[in-house]
Order: C-alpha cells, then sequence, then structure tokens
C-alpha cells in the first residue's frame, strides 16, 4: 500500500514519522505543482493521501465521492483510492479538532467562541465548535467582525486561533491580547511549531487552560489511517503519538550557576540522546564579535545582558536542541518565553563550594553566596524540573533522560 503527503512546498513533514507508527504502508512526500495535479491524482500510483496547502479545495472535484464531512466544509484533506480506481475525500482535520476539544476536557456548549481567522483551517474549527454547541464568531481582518471591534466580544469564553500568527519562525506573535478577555475559560492553537505559542504563553500566565495543535495533527492522521486501511484504531494511539511526537521536538534546556557543569552535561545529553548541543554563551561571542569577558570589560553587564537575549530568542525558536544556557540568563524575565516555547527547563544545582569561578566575570567578584541567594528563586521561577549535579556525570544524565519520559 502507498500513501503520502499532496501539497506543493511541502519542506520538512512531520507525517512520515507519524504514519511509521500507525500502519505497515509507505509514506512519501508528492510537491506538486497545479498543472501537475489533475495527472497525479488520475494516474498516480497511490492507494492515499494526505492533502495540505494549496489543494484541499482543488482535489474536490476529483473525487467521485464525498464524506458527509469534507461535503459540508468543501475540503478535502485525505483521499482513498477505491478498487474501481475512482477517489474518495474525506476530511479528518474535523476529527483532529475535536478530538483535541474533548481531550481538554473543555465544555464549550452554550459559550461564545471566537475563532480567529476566516481561512479553510478556520471552517473546520467552526463546524466543530458549532456541533459541540458553541455560539461561534469568525474574527478576520475585515467584515462586521474584526481585531479593530474586539471590544464587543469581551464576554468571550473561547478562543480558537487558526490563523499562522505565532508559527515558526515567527514565534512571539500574537493575534491578539487576552487580558482583553477577562471571561476567557480555554484557548485552542492549531500551530505546533512552537509547541507553546505566544498566545498559549499569555493564557499559561493568565491561568487559562491552552491547548495546541499537536493532538490535532495526532488525530486527524489517526483518522486518515483508518480510513486508508478500513480498520479501526484505539484512541490511545493518537495520545501515544502526540507524546512521542512532542519528546522528540521538545528542546531540553538547562540553567543554574556559573560553574554547575551546564555544558558538560549538555554533551553528554547530546551524546545520549544523538542531540544537537548548543549553547548560548557562543552564540553571544559570535554576536557580539568577542569574548565574553572583553563584553564585560569593555560594553558592561547591560550590553552582555542584551546579547543574551537576542542569542536566546534564536535559539529558543529551535526544536529538538540541547541548549546550555549563561548563568545569568534568569536575571531578565522575557528570557522565560523564549525558553518555556519549546523546551523542558531543568535547573542545575551544585554545591556553592565546588564552583569554578575562573574566567567568569561576575564569579570573579567574591560575592558568589550573594549572587546565588538572588538568583535561587528565580531559577526556581524558570524550572520545570530540578536536577542534582553534585555527584557522577551519568546520575544527572540519566535523571533528564527519566524526567523527559
Amino acid at each position: 500500500m502507498k500513501c503520502g503527503l499532496l501539497g506543493r512546498t511541502l519542506g520538512h513533514s512531520y507525517s512520515p514519522a507519524i504514519h511509521a507508527l500507525l500502519g505497515n504502508y509507505d509514506y512519501a512526500l508528492y510537491e506538486k505543482e497545479p498543472d501537475e495535479l489533475e495527472d497525479f491524482l488520475l494516474h498516480g500510483d497511490f492507494t492515499g493521501l494526505n492533502v495540505t496547502i494549496p489543494y484541499k479545495k482543488a482535489v474536490v472535484p476529483y473525487c467521485a465521492r464525498l464524506s458527509p464531512t469534507a461535503q459540508l466544509l468543501g475540503s478535502v484533506n485525505t483521499i482513498l483510492r477505491l478498487p474501481d480506481g475512482t477517489l474518495y475525500g474525506d476530511n479528518t482535520d474535523y476529527d483532529g479538532f475535536l478530538s483535541l476539544v474533548r481531550q481538554s476536557g473543555a465544555d464549550v456548549q452554550g459559550k461564545k467562541a471566537l475563532v480567529l481567522g476566516s481561512g479553510g483551517a478556520s471552517v473546520t474549527v467552526q463546524a466543530v465548535l458549532r456541533a459541540l454547541g458553541a455560539e461561534v464568531v469568525v474574527i478576520s481582518r475585515s467584515g462586521e467582525d474584526n481585531y479593530a471591534n474586539l471590544s464587543r466580544h469581551a464576554d468571550a469564553k473561547i478562543i480558537a486561533n487558526t490563523t499562522p500568527v505565532g508559527m515558526y519562525p515567527h514565534n512571539g506573535e500574537s493575534p491578539l491580547d487576552l487580558a482583553a478577555f477577562p471571561a476567557c475559560e480555554a484557548v485552542y492553537d492549531i500551530i505546533y511549531n512552537p509547541e507553546r505559542t505566544a498566545l498559549m504563553l499569555q493564557a499559561e500566565a493568565l491561568g487559562i487552560p491552552a491547548f495546541g495543535g499537536l493532538h490535532m495533527l495526532a488525530a486527524q492522521a489517526k483518522r486518515a489511517s483508518e480510513i486508508w486501511q478500513n480498520t479501526a484504531i484505539p484512541d490511545s494511539e493518537t495520545v501515544r503519538i502526540e507524546a512521542l511526537l512532542r519528546a522528540d521536538m521538545r528542546s531540553i534546556v538547562l540553567i543554574g550557576m556559573p560553574g554547575c557543569g551546564k555544558s558538560t552535561v549538555a554533551a553528554a545529553l547530546g551524546a545520549a540522546l544523538s542531540r544537537q548541543v548548543c549553547d548560548s554563551d557562543a552564540l553571544i561571542e559570535e554576536l557580539a564579535g568577542m569574548p565574553i569577558p572583553q563584553i564585560f570589560a569593555t560594553q558592561g553587564e547591560d550590553a552582555f545582558r542584551a546579547y543574551e537575549t537576542q542569542a536566546i530568542a534564536q535559539l529558543g525558536k529551535r526544536s529538538g536542541i540541547i541548549l546550555a544556557t549563561g548563568g545569568g540568563c534568569v536575571t531578565r524575565e522575557e528570557n522565560y518565553p523564549l525558553l518555556h516555547q519549546n523546551s523542558a527547563i531543568f535547573w542545575l544545582k551544585r554545591d556553592i563550594s565546588q564552583l569554578p569561578t575562573d574566567g567568569r566575570p561576575l564569579s570573579q567578584s567574591g560575592k558568589l553566596e550573594a549572587m546565588y541567594e538572588v538568583r535561587r528563586p528565580l531559577y526556581a521561577r524558570f524550572a520545570d524540573h530540578v536536577i542534582d549535579n553534585n555527584g557522577p556525570l551519568e546520575d544527572a544524565v540519566n535523571a533528564i533522560k527519566e524526567a523527559l519520559l
């Protein structure tokens, strides 16, 4: 059985990895120009296809049969070649978002739900929310309900982002300010890279449950695989695949006092997990064009911290890396969302008496204990996990690996 993803410019896709976990079939990426579409659909050697931008509507006329969902939405993201050679079209994005809402545990019935965006993904999300009994309002750049008059919907309890605002590489952008919606009970963002968009990070800061698009990605793929194989797949597979994807995509960030072993642990983790290791200090020196001690000597600590935030902004966008940070990165609150958006953050703790000071401008000031007292609550604020690094290197590495499971 041959399956794959049909689109115009596909780049990196998680679909092959997902489908390798769902069934015993080949899965390829099919990049086709518009003038190649008809010949491929009519004569291509495939059993099943996922369809992505810009062809979800373009493939509809080539489908001899459509599922009720595909008819309702007017778009197809899953195709099955039937025994007679004709094509059956379905839309499993609907199943994916429905699974996300159910998995979140939020009750949307009777509640005002703002759907940000008016494209194809928006139509799907609208349909799911309406089917669950929500009062749906679509927010677009123009029209009756737009971003200029959001205040009329301050009572909204559900917000779902279907726009690409905040998607990698434009991390940090948000379609709206959640502070304007004091009644909000749940936020959905169908973006899955980064793991936590700026919209989700603000929701987290405000205590609003927020849910990204990774579960939707896994759930829609599971439903597509069921269609191709004509067999039921347990919903537990969606949860399993989501967890595997998250573990693969999530970066490991190491924080802690200067000399606590971040670089050494990072190198060992990189070897153990076959991941790229990055060091924010190395990027700082590249950005500044000089060694860190020289930055302190010629430009001062404020300039160094500005370079550090710039470096963290670049590295924090990355997925699946191991990042060793400078000891003082926690002194700037703006660094937290930059690190938190894609990572699990580990605080490496080592006794103050064991911390070296050579080549460390601030550590050489003779006020290491006072520095630690200031930074200790900041490390606790940033950290998802605390790792004791007073023993053998392998103990710290194994503790981090166990925490990731």
